[in-house]
């Protein structure tokens, strides 16, 4: 089965998530800003995260290439997983506006807050009503038609969904507090243009890594669940 997987920036890769599709039967593919034909018909598309904005694709015409292979994905009930941007451009493809959202950048390791409905869901049922996962993102999408919320936090509302088979994470899922910890390194600039104090978001690593184990246990039920929906 393959899993082709879009990313959008150097250095970032698909984190934990990868293990376990690989570990559910998945070869996965990567693309690095570039689309082809063949991907539509791939068992499982995953659409990681990036800097850009998904209504930026005049800037990265990928975007659009991108978007438009999702669409016809989720018409076809074809199984698609986005985190961060990938589940915003997930909701552009699925009709709604993504846009940059007014209650600022969201950074940090921090809890999400399932919905009644999330926890219920097949693959997010049994894990605790709060569960710290990793942040960095200030765009934000309306709610999707058709999808279901999963999960909010108090600064955004539109933190996780299921639209048919396919599952979008505004959050870094695929996050550990080692790799959170370098792009702190990494990207200083962007975290001082919003006034983000690092040493503050350091000092959020140990929740992150306290809950690994439990993220982990989630991205082993969310890789079987597509494994179980392409068979």
């Amino acid at each position: 089965m393959r899993a082709v997987v879009f990313e959008h920036d150097e250095n970032t890769g698909v984190g934990r998530i990868g293990p376990a599709l690989q570990q559910a039967g998945f070869t996965l593919v990567k693309r690095f800003r570039s689309v082809r034909r063949e991907d539509v018909d791939a068992e499982l598309v995953v659409v990681m995260g990036g800097h850009m904005g998904a209504y930026e694709g005049a800037q990265h015409p990928f975007l659009h290439e991108e978007i438009a292979l999702l669409a016809e994905r989720l018409a076809n009930e074809r199984p698609c997983l986005g985190i961060c941007l990938g589940a915003q451009m997930m909701a552009s493809a699925a009709g709604v506006d993504v846009f940059p959202g007014k209650n600022g950048f969201e950074v940090g390791a921090a809890p999400v807050r399932w919905t009644p409905e999330g926890l219920k869901d097949p693959v997010i049922a049994g894990v605790r009503p709060r569960t710290v996962v990793a942040h960095w993102h200030q765009d934000t999408f309306k709610p999707v038609p058709g999808a279901t919320l999963l999960a909010s936090t108090d600064r955004y509302t539109q933190q996780a969904f299921r639209l048919g088979n396919s599952y979008g994470f505004q959050f870094h899922l695929e996050l550990e507090a080692s790799v959170l910890d370098s792009w702190l390194t990494q990207w200083p600039e962007e975290l001082n243009h919003h006034g983000t104090d690092i040493s503050a978001v350091r000092n959020q690593l140990p929740k992150l890594k306290a809950a690994q184990a439990e993220l982990d246990e989630l991205m082993h039920r969310l890789a079987h669940h597509f494994a179980k929906a392409v068979r």
